[in-house]
């Protein structure tokens, strides 16, 4: 099918889009423990599903379902404040799909059986496309292009995919081989030594997690793995390595923005990663943007008081270097350089901020050094304290500390070392006060001893 003959608004009109937002985000640790990733901060004043969803706002894409299920209360809270009004008009809307055992009393067992279970609904929604995207992954993508490649190709299902060096795919993503015209024909989930491309040595076609499926062809396959009982219900460990051979899978490579020299798009699934993806936000030509007017990135709006930078007695305020702010933060005179400082983040006077991200509501204390550092929500950092200097004083103090050495601190870390230095403080007060005492006992003794000797006659 040519250029000319692609309706781009009708494709719109065809396509439904189901966002996979139930992840459980273990490799993030304490920062999931409560919350879904795609709900977890990012940027200041986003959260990770705000990216893939300001996607399909930007794209003119009209029908949008979150599947959500691990502890899903914050996500839909933000869902519900900030999306639910997603577009208000005519066959255009934002629904969320909890977990709900529609066939069984089973919850999601992976991404293909969380479309399984919905799959009633998908064709009641009489789509011709199923755009099937993942929530937590950072980047800025018009989907307009992908479905019109799909659409082009007569493709049955279309992976969008991006080039990336074969080292940092290698064990992390599903990587394909194509042929000459992107038709896929190999596809391995995370292998540890992936083969290379053809048309870009040292570089590998790395699978985003985005797929665009034809209706018809979605319901058989999903039904065909539902009755496989050896299958894990995946699409990129089964579904997709069973379908190559037999059926037309297309890879749509990922282009830059017009207005961005390099694609970006991030995998935010470790600690390492979220803090890399942060950092890339700052300094004057960001890696990734959030301030773009042509491609914006829509959240919750925020109601929080303006940021306020109050001077100490002699006039000094706070020094600020690529960094970014949210509504709501308090300055005292402090130091903060390359750091990113969500809503109602206050910092004390002397403190000293490098590299590092704060989220929400969180107190950094008089003369507090961070550096490097992912401060969780609702913390309270003691006056003093200093993290990210010392690895080994991190370590025995119970900090979480990645593979690239970023701590992550929660307030549960912060209560229990507080904890362990009342309880040695305790210890050496008895200590002092146990050899005070056995001084005082041991008066009399040494009275007499020094008489004793003072009557000695001198030899």
């Amino acid at each position: 099918m040519s250029t000319q003959q692609i309706n781009i608004n009708e494709i719109l009109d065809d396509t439904y889009v189901v966002l996979l937002a139930g992840g459980q985000g273990s490799r993030l640790h304490e920062l999931t423990e409560s919350r879904a990733k795609p709900a977890l901060e990012f940027g200041c004043t986003h959260r990770i599903i705000d990216f893939p969803l300001s996607n399909c706002a930007n794209s003119g894409l009209k029908r949008i379902a979150v599947v959500t299920q691990y502890k899903a209360q914050s996500l839909i809270r933000h869902l519900v404040n900030g999306w639910t009004n997603y577009q208000r008009g005519f066959n255009t809307f934002l629904e969320i799909m909890p977990a709900s055992q529609q066939l069984n009393t089973d919850w999601y067992s992976g991404t293909a059986n969380a479309l399984y279970q919905n799959l009633a609904f998908l064709k009641s929604s009489n789509a011709k496309f199923i755009l099937v995207l993942s929530g937590d992954h950072i980047y800025k993508m018009d989907y307009r292009t992908l479905l019109a490649d799909h659409v082009r190709s007569k493709a049955d299902m279309t992976v969008s995919c991006i080039e990336m060096p074969k080292i940092e795919a290698a064990g992390k993503f599903g990587v394909m081989n194509v042929d000459s015209c992107d038709r896929i024909i190999s596809f391995e989930e995370k292998p540890q030594d992936p083969q290379c491309l053809q048309d870009s040595p040292g570089n590998v076609l790395a699978s985003m997690g985005n797929y665009v499926f034809s209706m018809d062809f979605l319901t058989q396959q999903l039904e065909k793995d539902a009755n496989d009982v050896g299958s894990q219900h995946d699409f990129g460990k089964d579904i997709i390595p069973k379908i190559i051979q037999q059926s037309h899978i297309h890879a749509y490579r990922f282009h830059t923005q017009s207005d961005e020299k390099e694609v970006y798009w991030k995998d935010v699934g470790t600690i390492d990663a979220y803090w890399q993806a942060n950092m890339a936000l700052l300094g004057p030509h960001p890696a990734a943007k959030v301030n773009d007017v042509h491609w914006p990135i829509w959240s919750n709006p925020s109601c929080h008081a303006p940021t306020q930078i109050v001077s100490d007695e002699l006039g000094r305020s706070a020094r600020i270097k690529d960094s970014l702010l949210a509504n709501g933060t308090f300055l005292q005179f402090c130091s903060i350089s390359g750091s990113l400082l969500c809503t109602n983040v206050r910092v004390e006077e002397g403190a000293n901020l490098v590299d590092s991200v704060i989220l929400p509501n969180v107190t950094i204390g008089k003369n507090v050094r961070v550096t490097r550092c992912i401060i969780d929500q609702n913390c309270h950092i003691p006056d003093g304290l200093k993290i990210g200097i010392n690895m080994q004083e991190d370590k025995k103090r119970g900090f979480r500390i990645s593979p690239k050495g970023i701590r992550l601190v929660t307030q549960a870390m912060i209560d229990n070392l507080v904890s362990i230095q009342q309880y040695e403080h305790n210890q050496s007060s008895a200590q002092k006060r146990t050899e005070i005492d056995e001084t005082v006992n041991l008066g009399p003794h040494i009275v007499e001893l020094e008489n004793e000797i003072s009557q000695r006659p001198i030899l």
